[in-house]
């Protein structure tokens, strides 16, 4: 890094050189110089998730980055991997939702168990991955070309809001990811809202998502997300939590719960929801939930077992306002490959 003292020797002479007329070539240099590349719908900060998801594999692997985009037609990248040739534990957050938005009782109440909050490993870290690239946008199609030892180009639609304070990335087609997610914005990548906002979302966000687990894909569209109906913590801020009653695909008597899960004679299958910043510096939240039956099965009171951890990061418009996450899960089964759950999602009020 150059000194301060350096810098101004260099600025003072450049200030000291006389000036010169310009020459025939000078402006032709200046008229030819290539022009600002073009922002993939006007925006310069995108969140991303994307991943490799195929029945057959197990090595599939998800991504969630920021991506940045200068008018010079480069773009760097910061994110997190999760792959199934390299599995991570779940990793505690150090956040324990209070009384207020819990319980210690346990039991079929109406608040989630005081729980530590857990997410996918490496995700309260900095960024494990960086990259550089070019870029190019010409028919509404945003290419990028990553400078890596292999070759990863990606694909992009580039579509704009009605407001035109957001933009949207629907993959097209990608060398290395087979899903992918992206919403880009104005607004700088340590712009963020806090649990508060995310609860008083007045929009409708719906989620879609595409999952792999025991060698199958399942995608789907258009589902809820109940923001609203999370609990709000009194002290800790940082966290939203949500009891769900009842659940008729999951937490079921053949779905790991055969003693108290749905269709039992206790039939629990209330779902434990969690959700959490990670960061107030940046993007990051954490999405944790798990059946009740399985701590039950295990005589636990916190679930230690394939609990379902999705990292998010908040998509953010022009003006700051929060419109929901694109996210991914990365729950490495304690047991074999096979058994993992991997995802690529986003939850928005622009699908």
């Amino acid at each position: 890094m150059r000194t301060a003292a350096a810098i101004l020797s260099f600025v003072l002479a450049i200030t000291l050189l006389p000036v010169q007329p310009a020459t025939a070539a000078t402006t032709t240099a200046a008229a030819t110089a290539p022009a600002a590349a073009r922002l993939p719908g006007g925006k310069t900060t995108f969140v991303v998730s994307q991943g490799h998801l195929k029945t057959s594999s197990r090595q599939n692997w998800v991504r969630l980055a920021t991506y940045r985009f200068a008018t010079d037609g480069t773009v760097s990248a910061a994110g997190y991997l999760w792959w199934q040739r390299h599995p991570t534990a779940r990793q505690r957050t150090g956040t324990v939702p209070d009384p207020s938005c819990t319980t210690k009782a346990g039991g079929s109440g109406t608040r989630p168990r005081a729980c530590e909050v857990l997410t996918a490993g490496g995700f309260t870290g900095a960024p494990g991955e960086r990259r550089t690239g070019t870029y190019s946008v010409a028919g509404g199609v945003l290419t990028i070309r990553w400078k890596i030892a292999q070759t990863w180009t990606e694909q992009w639609y580039v579509r704009s809001a009605p407001d035109g304070r957001l933009a949207r990335l629907d993959l097209k087609h990608s060398t290395l990811a087979t899903h992918g997610y992206g919403y880009g914005s104005n607004a700088a990548a340590g712009t963020r809202r806090a649990m508060t906002s995310v609860r008083a979302f007045r929009g409708s966000l719906r989620q879609d998502l595409t999952s792999w687990a025991s060698g199958k894909l399942v995608t789907s569209a258009g589902q809820p997300f109940g923001h609203s109906a999370f609990r709000a913590c009194a002290a800790t801020t940082s966290c939203l939590t949500y009891l769900q009653p009842s659940s008729r695909g999951a937490c079921q008597k053949s779905g790991g719960c055969p003693k108290y899960g749905g269709g039992t004679r206790a039939n629990v299958s209330s779902i434990q929801y969690y959700l959490t910043t990670i960061s107030t510096s940046d993007r990051r939240d954490t999405l944790w939930h798990w059946c009740t039956c399985l701590a039950m099965e295990r005589h636990e009171f916190c679930y230690t077992g394939n609990s379902h951890v999705k990292p998010l990061m908040q998509i953010i418009d022009d003006t700051g306002a929060f419109r929901g996450w694109v996210g991914v899960e990365a729950s490495f089964s304690t047991g074999s490959r096979a058994t993992d759950m991997l995802a690529v999602l986003r939850i928005s009020d622009f699908r």
